[in-house]
């Protein structure tokens, strides 16, 4: 089967808006979520550091904003997590 083919072949199929993750036991897209900020806002920083212009500091502040956001919603599923475990 060609590329083509197997392309036309998956445009017959309808989209059900589903998205597979195969990850590891004990993987946790929250967690995924928040490291991938962390390193994106270390990475702004070094960046800003680096050039200290308007718009690098503003990407990095952005970059912030987004690991702040991700912490947030660790610790709410951390705390459903505990809840849930204590009964």
């Amino acid at each position: 089967m060609t590329v083509d083919e197997l392309k036309d072949l998956l445009d017959l199929i309808d989209d059900t808006r589903e998205l597979v993750l195969r990850r590891a036991v004990g993987w946790a897209p929250v967690l995924d979520a928040w490291s991938d900020a962390r390193e994106d806002a270390a990475e702004a920083y070094t960046d800003w550091a680096h050039v200290r212009t308007a718009a690098a500091y503003a990407a990095y502040r952005a970059a912030q904003d987004r690991e702040d956001a991700a912490q947030d919603a660790l610790a709410v599923s951390f705390e459903r997590a505990a809840c849930s475990a204590a009964g």
